[in-house]
């Protein structure tokens, strides 16, 4: 039976909601430690996980040695004091008693386990390394410990709690879906699953995972839409004898290499600017023109691949190909020119997770 529920993520900025200014900051420092315990948690969740699985293959032991991964009490081989399951989380638990919600450490547990599960083939083979965690990695929850979701006075943000920590949404002017989500959150007409809280220099953001239903469009399954992605036009669709070019390379280009031109310009300059705090203050100016190009990218490629499936949905089409895009590829990799400024794989991301979200099939020719 096909899948009907998806997930969509969205990074919502939120706020320590509470009066004084030495609160705030109390609450800070704990999720900063919570931080730190998660990023010492996930490292040793793969290392564990990893021992457990290779043991078998550790041919220097000796011959008497046990080593099946299973509960002594219920085999007479067994070489664990409990189930499998049960081992890394009561690893944690017994390290980071006190100084962590046991919540965060069950979510690590749960969410680390099913991607080494994935990628186990690849362990085996020696083709991929574990994962390495890094100290500003966000901390999981359980969609359970976030309560008291409700709208505030105004009507212009949602209060919640997180671990008894209070929380207030900026949503700002809001020009997509968060505040359409929170509201059906509240409401109750769709769920939240395991999610993240980001910390960064400056803000703090909610990376929630909500639980819809998959959009429902009177499609055709038969109906097939090919679609290619060039240097001349971001995008071109054809389905029958329907044709459709989405983007230009002028509109694309040109706007990404004026930024980057200013950018170049206040590398310059940035020589002669006021050092004050160092670096940091020198390059600020430069800084400001990398976020500028980076969100512009991200906002031209929603554009593109919004319209590519607003293209099929007019058109009833149930059945997308992306065509020839190994070949497109390997030419981004060829011209450094092309692999700089065309964002071949975000693109794709998107028309991917936008086809999904439609019901459309997408096939990667």
């Amino acid at each position: 039976m096909e899948k009907t529920k998806l997930i969509l993520t969205r990074k919502i900025q939120i706020l320590i909601d509470l009066p004084t200014k030495e609160e705030r900051k109390e609450a800070l420092n704990t999720l900063y430690r919570w931080q730190n315990r998660c990023f010492r948690a996930s490292n040793l969740i793969v290392s564990h996980m990893y021992v457990q699985e290779m043991i078998k293959d550790f041919l220097y032991l000796s011959e008497g040695v046990k080593y099946k991964l299973a509960d002594e009490k219920k085999d007479e081989v067994g070489i664990l004091k409990c189930s499998k399951v049960n081992t890394i989380y009561r690893m944690l638990s017994n390290r980071f008693k006190g100084e962590i919600p046991t919540d965060i450490l069950s979510s690590l547990n749960n969410t680390l386990g099913s991607t080494f599960n994935k990628n186990k083939p690849e362990y085996w083979k020696g083709a991929r390394s574990l994962d390495n965690f890094k100290k500003d990695m966000a901390i999981p929850f359980p969609p359970d410990c976030m309560y008291r979701l409700s709208r505030t006075a105004d009507k212009k943000a949602f209060c919640f709690r997180i671990f008894s920590i209070p929380f207030k949404t900026y949503l700002g002017k809001d020009f997509n879906d968060k505040r359409r989500l929170l509201e059906r959150l509240v409401d109750g007409d769709i769920k939240l699953r395991t999610s993240y809280i980001k910390l960064t220099d400056r803000k703090t953001f909610l990376m929630a995972a909500f639980e819809i239903e998959k959009d429902e469009h009177p499609l055709k399954p038969d109906k097939i839409a090919e679609a290619s992605l060039s240097l001349e036009y971001p995008i071109v669709v054809k389905t029958g004898k329907t044709k459709f070019t989405i983007g230009t390379k002028e509109e694309f280009l040109y706007r990404r290499l004026a930024i980057q031109a200013a950018r170049k310009r206040t590398q310059v300059g940035a020589t002669y600017c006021k050092s004050g705090k160092g670096r940091k203050r020198k390059l600020k100016a430069v800084e400001r023109f990398h976020e500028k190009e980076s969100n512009y990218i991200c906002q031209r490629i929603h554009v593109y691949s919004r319209k590519l499936i607003d293209f099929c949905i007019k058109h009833q089409v149930g059945t997308l190909i992306l065509l020839h895009q190994e070949d497109k590829t390997e030419i981004a990799k060829e011209e450094k020119f092309v692999l700089r400024n065309w964002s071949y794989f975000e693109l794709m991301t998107k028309i991917k997770y936008k086809a999904e979200k439609a019901g459309i099939e997408l096939i990667t020719a």
